[in-house]
C-alpha cells in the first residue's frame, strides 16, 4: 500500500519476504546505536542466519511482518513492523515496531501500528504486548494511541511491557 508521509517522502508497506533476508541485514547497520538500543534493549550489531531466517520467512498467521521500502531509493527497507502470537496466550501477541533514524517523526510508526493492529485483529489477536525502555516516548505513545484501555508493568530495571488492549475494529 502507498503512502506519503508527512514530509511528502513516498513509501510503500508490504508483508515481509524470504528475499527480504540481506535488506533487513543492511537496515539495521543503517540504524542509530540509540534506534538499536530502543528496539532491542541492547547492543545488536547483526542478524545470524538462523535470525533472518526466523524474521522473513513467517506464516502470516501467528507471525506477521511489514516492511516499509522508501520509493526514492528502491528495495531499501526503512522500516519493519512485527507481531507474533504467543503460545500460551493466544489471544495476545508481542508487537515490534522500528523506524530507520532519517524517518522518525513522519508518521510512519503511526501507519504501521494502525496496519498491524488491523491485520492482528482479523487473525483474532485482542492484544498486543511490548516490552520497552521506560523513556521511550514514541513507543509508548504508539500503543496508547493502538490501545482501547493499556496495561503497564514496571521490571524495576528501567524496561515497561505494556499490554494494549485493541479496538474490536482496528
Amino acid at each position: 500500500m502507498h503512502h506519503r508521509l508527512t514530509d511528502g517522502t513516498p513509501v510503500l508497506i508490504r508483508p515481509i519476504r524470504p528475499s527480504d533476508k540481506a535488506e533487513l541485514a543492511a537496515g539495521l547497520r543503517r540504524l542509530s546505536d540509540l534506534s538499536v538500543h530502543k528496539r532491542f534493549l541492547a547492543p545488536k550489531h547483526h542478524f545470524s542466519a538462523a535470525e533472518l531466517r526466523y524474521l522473513t520467512e513467517i506464516d502470516g498467521h501467528d507471525h506477521v511482518a511489514f516492511v516499509v521500502e522508501s520509493l526514492e531509493a528502491p528495495a531499501r527497507i526503512v522500516a519493519v513492523a512485527r507481531y507474533v502470537r504467543l503460545r500460551e496466550e493466544p489471544d495476545t501477541a508481542e508487537a515490534a515496531i522500528v523506524v530507520a533514524d532519517v524517518l522518525q517523526g513522519q508518521g510512519l510508526g503511526s501507519l504501521l501500528a494502525d496496519s498491524l493492529a488491523r491485520e492482528a485483529v482479523g487473525h483474532g489477536v485482542r492484544r498486543f504486548s511490548a516490552t520497552m525502555l521506560s523513556d521511550n516516548r514514541a513507543a509508548h505513545r504508539l500503543m496508547a494511541r493502538l490501545a482501547q484501555q493499556l496495561e503497564r508493568r514496571y521490571d524495576g530495571a528501567g524496561h515497561q511491557e505494556l499490554v494494549a488492549e485493541l479496538p474490536a475494529a482496528a
